[in-house]
């Protein structure tokens, strides 16, 4: 339904030439991988015989006896929907090749063949083995394992009711262009490498990056099973590294350096390449310019086999998915948006010859729009008088955020410029016959337009730009005030979720880039989310928290990102939000707020179709111009239904 699916990296004890032993060691990792609900099952390369027999690959002896272990493991799959993907050698036309079989539901459906084979430094592979490149046949008849034909060849996507996967074999991975490359052009959603790699010092961290890099260039899973520790240790050693990969970013590796004897468990989420996929015309592009070599790919297609689907138990699925997980990435992604934002303002200021006029309010998204502009004015070399910092109290400013804007103002070297709004709006209500005690949307809305009005007007007089400080999060939820706090001269925060905004400021504090505004700085971090639009409370504290009223951040982000990245469907962005933050809401308020969001993402595409421009700094951007087209018209009734469902 969510298309989950789960895979095992089996990594069995080993005997070299001990085909019995292996054969067992091989039965019982199936039972234990099928335990946790499998659908895919990955062996090492050569697991029956071991990768390390040399010379007695040529004997009769160890050849049929792997052929006796290999039908008696595929026997034991009858009834069974799983792929087990099987490392063995094959004898083809009097020629020795290193296979992987590829088993379901007791049946042999093909064999993947080695086609780069290593010969140098320690490798000696084609003293033993022919590369696929030499294949006569596509197809080969091994009595010993049954009595049929099983397609043989070098790229084979096999689709199990339209779950795709290839298979490559160790050093097919290190070529130039790999086999797993033409198998993802031509449809193969997941690429399996069965593998004996030995170890040697900087080599782990090198297949690591390998296979991220792989996973990503093809928009695949990958799935790497490597040779453990018990292969011989004559001149090498073989570490039994596995990893399992979803386009550039690891679900899961095993973490014992030297290893063996263990499964290696994740759900990859097929979703997330499909959809990708979709949308890269670039990958669609590679399809077109080498559809002559795609046409050698052999595909074996088994409509009545269906790849077991998984419940998702393994997925993996952060709370933030903005927000990096360590505090040494996080702080390294923070600064390098920071400097996209300031570079796209330095751009602006140069061309326009403009001074930076902002809209300070206490509050986090003015901060970062400000330390931006500051540091745009000091690359150009530009006075720090050159920033026009204004702030507008009215009616909902607290002492907190207003002595907090002067405070962090003054810190950056310029002086503040106070500009009182309250009887513009009084004048304003009058003007229009409203009652100022009637606190409702018009009361709230006018003290934004004025400020926008006073800032636009401002920057007419100095010869300046009006930066914009509204989020991401702000945008998908429309919750600013159009002709208000939604219109800028160009935006410097539109594509930086809420969730990071925050985070954004704690990295200019970490890394100390404007020495005297830390501690003003540590205080805004602290100040409760608000436009500041009703008045305070008795005790003169923010009594409008934006929260309340629009629901928690962190959820709000959580599903733009799963809807707009992916385009995953409510049902799952709602599986996956549980999963990741149902400790902290209940499955009442997730549907609660995927309802606001939903609906106010539809209701209020009208805004982000005018929006300012501004630099996109990740990967979901809400801009026209940029990525992202909706007509703000179009009706949420479909994924409204499918909510009342959940």
């Amino acid at each position: 339904m969510f298309d989950f699916y789960r895979a095992a990296a089996c990594v069995p004890e080993l005997r070299v030439g001990d085909v019995e032993f292996n054969k067992k060691q091989i039965l019982d990792k199936l039972v234990e991988a099928a335990s946790y609900d499998t659908g895919i099952i990955a062996f090492p390369e050569l697991a029956v015989t071991g990768y390390t027999c040399q010379d007695l690959f040529f004997q009769k002896t160890l050849i049929e006896a792997s052929n006796k272990a290999v039908a008696e493991i595929v026997s034991a799959t009858e009834n069974s929907s799983q792929v087990v993907i099987l490392g063995a050698p094959v004898v083809i036309n009097n020629r020795l090749y290193n296979g992987a079989f590829v088993i379901v539901n007791g049946t042999v459906i093909g064999i993947t063949v080695k086609t780069m084979l290593p010969n140098y430094n320690e490798f000696y592979e084609k003293r033993w083995f022919t590369s696929a490149a030499e294949l006569d046949t596509d197809y080969v008849y091994i009595p010993a394992i049954g009595d049929y034909s099983i397609p043989v060849g070098s790229s084979v996507v096999y689709d199990l009711g339209g779950v795709s996967l290839g298979i490559e074999i160790c050093e097919d991975a290190w070529g130039s262009v790999t086999p797993g490359s033409w198998m993802a052009l031509a449809g193969a959603e997941i690429i399996v490498n069965i593998s004996a790699s030995n170890e040697v010092i900087g080599k782990r961290e090198y297949r690591r990056e390998l296979v991220k890099h792989l996973s990503s260039a093809n928009i695949c899973d990958y799935i790497y099973v490597s040779a453990g520790c018990d292969e011989s240790t004559q001149d090498v050693i073989f570490s039994g590294q596995s990893i399992i990969a979803e386009y550039g970013r690891i679900l899961n590796e095993n973490k014992e350096f030297i290893a063996s004897d263990y499964i290696l468990i994740a759900d990859m989420d097929l979703g997330r390449i499909r959809a990708d996929r979709m949308k890269n015309t670039t990958f669609g592009d590679a399809r077109k310019i080498y559809r002559k070599t795609l046409k050698d790919t052999m595909f074996v297609s088994l409509s009545d086999i269906i790849l077991p689907e998984s419940d998702g138990e393994y997925v993996i699925t952060r709370k933030h998915p903005f927000i990096p997980s360590s505090k040494t990435k996080r702080v390294k992604r923070c600064n390098e948006i920071f400097d996209m934002q300031v570079g796209g303002l330095v751009k602006r200021l140069k061309i326009t010859n403009s001074k930076p006029v902002i809209g300070v309010s206490g509050g986090m998204d003015s901060t970062l729009a400000l330390l931006v502009c500051a540091k745009a004015l000091r690359k150009l070399g530009r006075p720090a008088s050159d920033l026009i910092a204004i702030t507008m109290p009215a009616f909902g400013t607290t002492d907190r955020t207003y002595n907090n804007s002067l405070e962090l103002i003054k810190s950056l070297g310029t002086e503040p410029i106070v500009i009182n709004i309250k009887d513009a709006c009084l004048q304003h209500f009058k003007d229009i016959g409203h009652d100022p005690e009637e606190k409702n949307t018009t009361y709230e809305n006018t003290q934004a337009r004025e400020r926008t009005q006073v800032l636009m007007d401002y920057a007419n007089k100095v010869g300046g730009l009006v930066v914009g400080t509204g989020d991401l999060s702000e945008l998908a939820l429309g919750w600013c005030t159009y002709n208000g706090d939604q219109m800028a001269m160009y935006g410097v925060n539109g594509s930086i979720p809420k969730t990071l905004v925050r985070w954004m400021i704690d990295s200019v504090v970490e890394n100390n880039i404007f020495p005297g505004s830390e501690n003003v700085l540590k205080d805004i971090l602290d100040t409760p989310i608000s436009p500041e639009l009703l008045p305070p409370d008795e005790n003169g504290e923010i009594s409008q928290k934006t929260e309340d009223s629009v629901g928690p951040y962190e959820l709000h982000d959580f599903f733009l990102y799963y809807t707009l990245r992916f385009g995953f469907s409510p049902s799952k962005v709602y599986f996956l939000a549980k999963k990741a933050l149902g400790g902290d809401y209940s499955e009442a308020e997730i549907k609660k707020w995927m309802n606001m969001f939903y609906k106010r993402f539809f209701q209020q595409q009208f805004k982000r179709s005018c929006m300012p421009d501004g630099v996109k700094v990740g990967t979901i951007s809400l801009s026209p111009r940029g990525d992202f087209r909706m007509p703000s018209d179009a009706a949420a009734d479909l994924w409204m239904k499918e909510l009342e469902t959940l």
